[in-house]
């Protein structure tokens, strides 16, 4: 293996954590990626892993050559795909990471569509709250919500949500109806414990024209937005969720929202690519299909 196929040895075998796995992947043996892989390091004068007997982890210097090797990669499949033609039917597969409950709700019946309507497309759909390495883990496209930090990354809006505070008619005969802020102290909470950090996310309202945060300290506490919503309509207590998770509820009489009039300002939902000069038709038919979706709603 020379070249192009050295820094493709190099990379599944980095996303993949070793060499057998990333064999599998490629279609060829362990040995035979090990070699080009311990040739990629002697021609650069780098060492790329460290090595045990189960995995290979990415040096400092491994890690960089990563990064830049995902560019170049990503580049020569889109220039694959251009050169082909704009209109070539979508192909390959589609690695998309987003949200559990609006993966769920929204994005997969786009994706059924979508195989169904491009046999040659597979999916590869995974659905977590934690945010994912875009590069490192091979996603061609991930879906996330509130302002966007890492510039590495290409953004494109197409949905919002808003956050809104509830509870079961229930809890609140029982504890009362907070009427203000600072009643929120006195009340037992639902919170959501980011799986990304580990710590409780903070509520978040609007107070005077500006957004505040607050940090209940009384509460349950859990990673899954779906349990949040359930565990309030049971009568844990207040929760602050995404509308669209709770809007059944509401609708039903099973909650009810509170301090309407302190929502915070709606955040925007994004879908998330790593940065490159073309989009390749497999990204591009799913694009499409969010922008429709959203002018649908």
């Amino acid at each position: 293996m020379h070249g192009l196929q050295a820094l493709l040895a190099f990379s599944e075998t980095a996303k993949r954590g070793g060499f057998a796995a990333a064999a599998r992947e490629l279609g060829t043996s362990a040995s035979a990626l090990s070699k080009a892989v311990g040739r990629l390091e002697e021609s650069l004068g780098l060492r790329l892993f460290h090595r045990t007997t189960r995995r290979v982890s990415l040096t400092a210097d491994g890690e960089r050559l990563f990064h830049r090797c995902q560019r170049v990669l990503a580049e020569l499949e889109e220039m694959q795909s251009e050169a082909s033609g704009v209109r070539a039917a979508p192909s390959g597969t589609l690695r998309i990471d987003m949200p559990i409950v609006f993966g769920r709700m929204f994005v997969l019946p786009l994706l059924a569509r979508l195989a169904e309507q491009h046999p040659g497309l597979e999916i590869d759909a995974r659905f977590s709250d934690a945010y994912v390495d875009l590069i490192r883990d091979g996603i061609d496209v991930a879906i996330r919500a509130g302002t966007m930090q890492d510039s590495t990354l290409v953004a494109r809006r197409f949905a919002s949500q808003q956050l809104v505070l509830v509870a079961a008619p229930s809890y609140l005969r029982a504890q009362g109806e907070p009427r203000a802020l600072e009643d929120l102290s006195g009340h037992r909470h639902i919170l959501f414990r980011m799986p990304t950090t580990g710590r409780e996310r903070p509520q978040q309202f609007t107070v005077k024209r500006k957004t505040v945060s607050l940090h209940p300290a009384r509460g349950m506490r859990l990673n899954d937005g779906e349990a949040m919503v359930q565990a309030a309509v049971l009568g844990a207590g207040l929760t602050q969720v995404p509308d669209y998770m709770a809007a059944a509820d509401l609708a039903a009489g099973r909650l009810v929202e509170v301090l309407a009039g302190h929502r915070p300002p709606e955040m925007a939902i994004y879908a998330v690519m790593p940065a490159s000069r073309m989009v390749p038709p497999r990204v591009r038919v799913l694009l499409d299909a969010l922008e429709a979706w959203s002018h649908a709603k």
